[in-house]
C-alpha cells in the first residue's frame, strides 16, 4: 500500500496513526492531575482507542475488515471531540488546550476519512 510517495509497510508508518498516537499522549500527559475520574477514563479511553483501531485494522486480512476498524476509529473520534467539549465547558481542560485538541481530532478525522475512500477503492485485498 502506497501512502503518498512512502511505501507502508506497517501500522506505525501510517500518518494518521502518528497523529492519534501523538494525541492520545498529550490527552493522557494533560490530564495526568485530573480528579474527575469518570470523563478523564472515558477521554483517555477514547483516545487509545483511536490509535488502537487502526493498528488492529492495519494487521487484519481484509480490506474490508481493515475499513470497518478505521471506522470505528473515527467514531472514536467524534466521541473524544465530545468528550474535549465536555471537559472545555466545565473547566477540566482550558480553553487553549480544548480547541487544539478538538482541531487534532477533527484533522485525524479526515485522514480516516481519505484513508476510508482511498482503501473502498484500492482494488488489492
Amino acid at each position: 500500500m502506497l501512502v503518498g510517495k512512502n511505501k507502508v509497510e506497517k501500522f506505525e508508518d501510517l500518518q494518521v496513526w502518528q497523529a492519534s498516537f501523538s494525541l492520545a499522549v498529550a490527552l493522557y500527559e494533560q490530564l495526568k492531575d485530573c480528579r474527575d475520574f469518570g470523563l478523564k477514563d472515558q477521554m483517555q479511553r477514547s483516545a487509545v482507542s483511536i490509535a488502537s483501531n487502526i493498528a488492529e485494522g492495519f494487521d487484519r486480512q481484509t480490506r474490508k475488515e481493515f475499513i470497518q476498524f478505521l471506522y470505528i476509529a473515527r467514531g472514536s473520534c467524534s466521541e473524544l471531540r465530545t468528550q474535549i467539549y465536555i471537559a472545555k465547558k466545565v473547566n477540566i481542560l482550558p480553553k487553549a488546550v480544548a480547541d487544539t485538541f478538538a482541531e487534532n481530532s477533527r484533522k485525524i478525522s479526515a485522514m480516516l476519512y481519505k484513508l476510508i475512500q482511498y482503501r473502498k477503492n484500492y482494488t488489492s485485498t
